[in-house]
C-alpha cells in the first residue's frame, strides 16, 4: 500500500515540476513553496484511494472465483455420478 501512495505523492511533486517549468518559474521560489506539499498531499489522497478501489475489486474477483470454483466442483460431483450409474 505504501509504495502506491508514495508514487502518487512523488507524481504530485512531479506535476508541480512540470507545471512551473512549462510557465518557466524558478521551482523553488520562496513564496510558492507552499504548493509542493499540496500538491504532494492530492497525489497522495488519490493513490490512497486507488489503493482501496484495488483491493475492494480483489476481493470481489477472489469471491467469484471462490464461487465459480465451487461451481465447477459441484459439476464435476454430478458428473462423476451420473458415469457411475
Amino acid at each position: 500500500m505504501v509504495h502506491r501512495v508514495l508514487f502518487w505523492t512523488g507524481f504530485g511533486v512531479a506535476v508541480r515540476f512540470w507545471q512551473l517549468g512549462l510557465e518557466m518559474r524558478p521551482f523553488f521560489n520562496r513564496g510558492s513553496l507552499w504548493a509542493y506539499p499540496v500538491f504532494a498531499g492530492v497525489g497522495a489522497s488519490f493513490g490512497y484511494w486507488l489503493q482501496g478501489v484495488d483491493e475492494r475489486q480483489s476481493a470481489v474477483l477472489e469471491e467469484r472465483k471462490r464461487l465459480i470454483l465451487e461451481k465447477r466442483a459441484r459439476k464435476a460431483a454430478r458428473d462423476a455420478e451420473a458415469d457411475a450409474l
